[in-house]
C-alpha cells in the first residue's frame, strides 16, 4: 500500500468557465490527461450540481486508475477547484506520472494561487497494484 498523494487547492481559476461547470467536457480532458501522464483508466464518474443563489453548480469528476485515482471537484462561484491525484507505488515507481497528471490539471485551471502537498502513504508490501 505504498503511493504518492498529491493535492492541490487551486482558487482564482482564469479558465474558461465551462471547465468548471460541465461535468462532460471536464471528464473527457481528465481522460485525455490520464493517458498523456502514461496512467490506466478503469473506470469514470462524474456529477455536476444544481445551480444555487451563488451561481452555477460545481463538478465532481473521479477517475479510477489501475494505479490509484484522480478526484476534481470544482467551485464555479468562487472560481475555485481541488484536485487529488493518488498513485499506488507497488509494481511501480509512479510518482512522476502522478506529478505530470497534477500540473496539467493544474494549468488546464490557470490559478492565481496554488497550494499543493505531497504525501508518501504507507510501506511496501504484498499487495498487488499496477
Amino acid at each position: 500500500m505504498q503511493g504518492l498523494h498529491l493535492t492541490a487547492d487551486l482558487t482564482h481559476c482564469q479558465c474558461e468557465p465551462i471547465w468548471l461547470t460541465d461535468s462532460a467536457r471536464l471528464m473527457d480532458r481528465c481522460l485525455f490527461e490520464v493517458d498523456a501522464a502514461g496512467l490506466q483508466t478503469v473506470s469514470q464518474l462524474s456529477h455536476t450540481f444544481p445551480s444555487t443563489h451563488h451561481g452555477p453548480g460545481g463538478v465532481t469528476a473521479t477517475v479510477l486508475l489501475a494505479e490509484s485515482h484522480l478526484c476534481v471537484h470544482t467551485w464555479p462561484e468562487q472560481a475555485g477547484v481541488t484536485l487529488d491525484v493518488y498513485v499506488c507505488n507497488f509494481g511501480a515507481d509512479h510518482s512522476a506520472k502522478a506529478h505530470a497528471l497534477m500540473n496539467a490539471m493544474i494549468g488546464l485551471f490557470a490559478p492565481d494561487q496554488v497550494v499543493q502537498h505531497a504525501l508518501q502513504r504507507g510501506a511496501v508490501t504484498s499487495a498487488k497494484c499496477s
